[in-house]
């Protein structure tokens, strides 16, 4: 079972009692508090905050999208909405690229889907070599916040699955809380997006993938 609330910097969730402090809070005068905002989660005796602000924080393996802003010598500069650019080397692209017409494979405005493959001083390095990684040329482009992309995708992809399956959409949702939609009509592009911006107003909801499910019955009763 795990309960969920909306807690904030410094609120004591529980008292200390059998439970363990989790990421996002610590254990101090006899219970545990929260050290950010955020969606306080129980699970299994242990305590953690899910936050619901803030920016993206890159990890490795994440899928994330992102704009083309810059074009050099040797692959592209991309933003993801992270503190920090990444970068798509010629080397991470999955085909032979000539370096006098990169701005043929993706070109500045141009929207990407890619892996997060590694973080270092130098900054964030891309691939778009896996299956489903590359220029993203149809479809629709919505943005949450990335801390509400967990609760977009649930528990084993189950929300995720549930919108795909009652939209008729392809839906790619990047770690950075951009999300990309394409089906067959944008009426349904549209409709998926709905439900997404539904998904985060009601992130903090316990049992929300009944919720959803309720959500659809009405609207496609309308």
């Amino acid at each position: 079972m795990t309960n969920r609330q909306i807690i904030i910097p410094g609120e004591k969730i529980v008292d200390s009692g059998d439970f363990l402090p989790g990421e996002g809070t610590e254990k101090r005068a006899g219970g545990i508090y929260a050290l950010r905002f955020g969606l306080a989660e129980t699970s299994d005796k242990l305590i953690r905050v899910i936050p619901l602000s803030g920016v993206y924080s890159p990890r490795r393996g994440n899928v994330v999208i992102g704009k083309v802003e810059e074009i050099n010598f040797n692959g592209w500069r991309i933003n993801i909405n992270a503190s920090e650019t990444a970068f798509l080397s010629l080397m991470e692209v999955p085909r032979y690229v000539n370096k006098d017409g990169l701005d043929e494979v993706m070109d500045i405005g141009d929207m990407v889907v890619a892996k997060v493959w590694g973080i270092n001083k130098r900054g964030i390095d891309l691939s778009i070599k896996s299956r489903g990684l590359g220029r993203i040329d149809e479809g629709i482009i919505m943005e949450i916040n990335p801390h509400k992309v967990p609760r977009v995708i649930g528990k084993e992809g189950s929300m995720i699955r549930l919108i795909k399956e009652n939209t008729g959409c392809n839906i790619t949702v990047g770690q950075n809380g951009l999300i990309w939609i394409t089906g067959n009509k944008v009426e349904d592009e549209l409709f998926a997006k709905k439900a997404i911006l539904y998904v985060a107003e009601k992130c903090f909801v316990s049992g929300l993938t009944e919720e959803m499910e309720k959500w659809f019955d009405k609207e496609k009763g309308k």
